[in-house]
């Protein structure tokens, strides 16, 4: 059975140190469910696996047990060269996201051929009740709509979005400082009328005044936007 086969080939791969270092990044996942395969590695795997056919088996398996297998997870759907079976496998494992590692990480190649068929899912996923669901929402138009295909409506969407979980505001700052660096002009308004909430506007400023993307005068000009209390 290839989930076996996996999980023994993870643990053959183990890095203790690895595994004690990770596990402080991950305060939303269980310590004994991360067995420290190094990232890299995760991805040489991944890539040996899309070959096989009998990965579905093991893509079907939800819940995973372990954090890696997740991880595995993910990057074996970001290899997926079929834009509707690609699509398919993340509207199918994004339910079982619960961490900001694994969400991140799971970036299909494929989607960047195929944007505009994706926006309609973007935008189900950004109104979501899951917070990792969410994230991903915001990361997709991150990753692909702040350059040739920017819109004022994606900033807008996304400075729409109002909540309590740390990881989506999270990632809301760090879309509008990428958003700063790539269209400065378009996106500066949404800091200077104060569109985010307090706590999320500051970190998208503390973002883009850590980014080399930013000029020096933007730079002390978002300094002057930051919220006082």
């Amino acid at each position: 059975m290839i989930t076996q086969e996996i999980r023994k080939e993870l643990f053959r791969l183990q890095d203790n140190k690895y595994r004690d270092f990770q596990s402080k990044l991950l305060p939303t996942v269980n310590p004994d469910t991360v067995i420290g395969v190094r990232t890299p590695q995760l991805r040489k795997y991944a890539k040996t696996l899309i070959k096989r056919e009998d990965v579905e088996e093991y893509l079907q398996q939800l819940p995973h047990k372990y954090f890696d297998e997740n991880q595995l997870h993910a990057f074996i759907i970001s290899e997926r060269k079929d834009y509707e079976q690609c699509l398919k496998e993340v509207q199918d494992f994004l339910p079982y996201v619960d961490n900001w590692a694994t969400c991140d990480q799971m970036s299909p190649k494929i989607f960047k051929k195929h944007r505009i068929e994706l926006l309609p899912h973007i935008e189900n996923w950004i109104q979501s009740k899951e917070t990792y669901t969410v994230r991903f929402g915001i990361g997709m138009l991150m990753q692909h709509f702040l350059e040739e295909t920017f819109d004022v409506r994606y900033p807008e969407q996304v400075a729409g979005i109002r909540s309590d979980e740390y990881y989506i505001n999270m990632m809301i700052a760090w879309y509008f400082a990428t958003a700063l660096a790539k269209q400065y002009e378009a996106v500066v308004p949404y800091i200077e009328n104060r569109r985010l909430d307090d706590w999320t506007h500051n970190k998208a400023i503390q973002k883009s005044i850590e980014s080399y993307r930013i000029t020096a005068e933007q730079k002390a000009y978002l300094k002057t936007l930051k919220v006082r209390k």
